[in-house]
């Protein structure tokens, strides 16, 4: 198994299991060496309209599924680091951590 990937991919938020209310394209940089990192591009960047909706839904709830070219979807908890990169950094989503109240776990698989 490699570890380390580049390549383009999708984020997506789920509002349930058959709503997508965002669908973001990404380049990621994923390496698995001690532990599982991922940082993201937005591909293209995102317009200003875009960059809101995303921002509204960070509020809401920070879990996207991100969902490589090749088919593979991976649950993920996304948080924009804060300088003027556009840099993301994706952490693999761990339900059985997750202490927030009414968090959605509805996301397609394949």
């Amino acid at each position: 198994m490699p570890d380390h990937h580049e390549g383009t991919a999708t984020i997506e938020w789920w509002a349930n299991s058959s709503t997508c209310l965002a669908r973001l394209g990404v380049y990621v940089t994923i390496r698995a060496a001690h532990e599982w990192t991922c940082e993201a591009w937005f591909t293209p960047a995102l317009s200003p309209e875009d960059q809101e909706g995303f921002d509204f839904l960070m509020e809401l709830d920070p879990l996207f599924t991100l969902r490589f070219d090749e088919g593979g979807t991976l649950l993920v908890d996304v948080v924009a680091v804060p300088d003027d990169s556009g840099r993301l950094s994706l952490t693999a989503h761990e339900p059985a951590n997750d202490r927030r109240a009414g968090t959605r776990r509805a996301a397609p698989a394949g």
